[in-house]
């Protein structure tokens, strides 16, 4: 009996030490599967000639699927009606792409599929498959190569369709806004350069677009746009630099539509500068008008009184060669009281000013209501700006560092353009950092060809320091706050104090951008000095 249980025991024992053991890891299956899918078949057989059929079926030794295929598959030429290709949501050992469209003859045709074909397990890519085939006896073999770049920011943007569309009696520059291109390629999402392929020989005009929907065709309001300036000829053994830009939008306007009891919202594309409002018919006596500009939108506030006593008007909105006439109804809308707020307060570097805006056009400040005090309650002297297009006013101080500002604005500071005060007293604080909180640049431009706007720039290409040069190679960027910043340089041709960008049809290319190697990060108390070797 002892030795049985003896025996049950060290079954137990012997069961129990198996466990712990399994317990101390568990499998790994294996090492992770990185290769890509392997191509075993294609039907017809890739760079096929003589090509009458309507499927193309690619087979691979596993399982697959496809993925991002709307930015990641390019046809060249493009096609008017989309293949069908399958399987799009689930796994196949084959690719199926059935074409829709009528093909052209004896044309070369390309499909790129990117990484879209990964594997179904780990999603490994099949890298950048190409597909060719041609209606014709050969297959073209030409190819135009180049690189494209960002006319105002450091790097370009991804998924950039470089497109070569051909030169014949048809061809007009007003092409890229109705036709798709004789052949077209894309960057993808990590390439700055490019390579059009299996194009024959002849003359192109050389388009690039940040093509936002993806028709292939340039939308001024929404796309960039890159151009070579001449037409090219293939073959040519040139690499071809793009500069994309964004153009300025031909001026529009938009339906009005009334917001307040006696203002109307006028909508616009393009540049508003020259943008001019006026009632077609009779007004009322006395007829007067403001007119102010949203900071943010496209969008012009139109003020009047007295109110009309008619029900329907017509405004005509001109803008150098634009004319447009607009039917408005009057709507019965509740008055608007005066609001003040502001745009810049808190903390304040010693470039910006205490700024206020009103939701009614201002047109009066008494300044004998207006008192300014620091911590220490010693009045301070301040100056009045009023911008008339943002119906903001400014203050203007000279700021010592460490510092706290008071303002005090009683009742009936400000007066609005319907004789409307602010009712209440307003209080506002901002405050200074010291000086040692901040950094210094000094920014020697050496080759230097003059004017430059030089200016420090985000990630984004946001503008946070601008400097303006027309002699000196020396800029300096005083009390900055510390940050990351990069440092770029734009050639002012015509001397007007702005980045002017460039025109398609006009044949005008943006103004020149210039970006200095990586700057050290600006740190507080510390005083940098950055030599910028300009290229001519």
């Amino acid at each position: 009996m002892r030795s049985y249980l003896n025996r049950i025991l060290g079954i137990i024992s012997i069961a129990i030490t198996l466990v712990s053991c399994a317990n101390r890891g568990s499998p790994t299956g294996g090492e992770k599967d990185e290769e890509p899918p392997v191509i075993i078949e294609e039907i017809p057989p890739n760079f096929s000639t003589n090509f009458k059929g309507d499927e193309i079926r690619i087979y691979f030794d596993e399982y697959v699927k496809i993925k991002d295929i709307r930015t990641q598959l390019i046809i060249s030429p493009p096609m008017d009606l989309d293949p069908e290709i399958v399987p799009m949501s689930s796994a196949s050992r084959y690719i199926s792409i059935k074409i829709k469209d009528t093909l052209q003859e004896n044309t070369t045709y390309a499909f790129n599929f990117g990484e879209s074909i990964v594997d179904n397990n780990e999603s490994n890519p099949y890298p950048y498959y190409r597909y060719v085939f041609s209606t014709g006896d050969t297959i073209d073999s030409l190819s135009v190569r180049g690189y494209v770049e960002d006319a105002i920011l450091e790097e370009p943007d991804t998924f950039i369709s470089v497109m070569l569309y051909e030169v014949d009696s048809t061809y007009t520059d007003s092409i890229v806004y109705k036709e798709k291109p004789r052949y077209i390629t894309n960057t993808l999402d990590s390439l700055t350069t490019f390579s059009i392929d299996n194009i024959k020989a002849g003359t192109y005009k050389l388009i690039a677009l940040k093509d936002k929907n993806g028709n292939y065709k340039f939308d001024q309001k929404n796309d960039k746009i890159a151009f070579n300036e001449d037409f090219i000829s293939v073959p040519s053994a040139s690499a071809y630099k793009l500069t994309l830009f964004k153009e300025e939008v031909n001026f529009k306007a938009v339906k009005p539509k009334q917001e307040g009891q006696s203002m109307i919202v006028f909508p616009y594309e393009g540049n508003y500068e020259d943008m001019r409002i006026k009632v077609l018919g009779d007004k009322p006596e006395g007829y007067q008008t403001r007119i102010i500009k949203d900071a943010t939108k496209d969008t012009l506030y139109y003020w009047y009184k007295p109110n009309f006593e008619v029900d329907t008007t017509l405004f005509v909105v001109t803008n150098e060669k634009y004319v447009d006439t607009f039917k408005h109804r009057f709507r019965k809308l509740e008055a608007d009281s005066l609001e003040i707020k502001t745009v810049t307060s808190g903390t304040l570097n010693f470039e910006n000013e205490f700024t206020l805006e009103a939701n009614i056009p201002l047109t009066k400040i008494d300044t004998s209501k207006v008192k300014l005090i620091n911590r220490d309650s010693t009045e301070i002297d301040y100056k009045v700006e009023y911008d008339f297009i943002l119906n903001r006013y400014k203050f203007p101080v000279v700021k010592e560092e460490g510092q706290k500002y008071f303002f005090e604005m009683l009742p009936g500071t400000f007066t609005d353009f319907y004789e409307g005060t602010n009712k209440d007293t307003l209080n506002y604080t901002f405050r200074t950092k010291m000086k040692s909180e901040y950094g210094n640049i000094r920014v020697n431009l050496r080759n230097a060809k003059f004017p430059l706007i030089v200016q420090l720039v985000n990630q984004n290409g946001v503008v946070l320091y601008e400097r303006y040069t027309t002699e000196s190679p020396v800029v300096d960027f005083t009390n900055i706050s510390p940050r990351q910043y990069s440092l770029r340089v734009i050639y002012d041709a015509n001397a007007n104090g702005k980045y002017d960008t460039g025109n398609y049809l006009l044949g005008i290319q943006p103004e020149r951008v210039s970006y200095s190697p990586p700057i050290e990060e600006v740190r507080a108390s510390f005083d940098f000095i950055i030599d910028f070797t300009l290229l001519d």
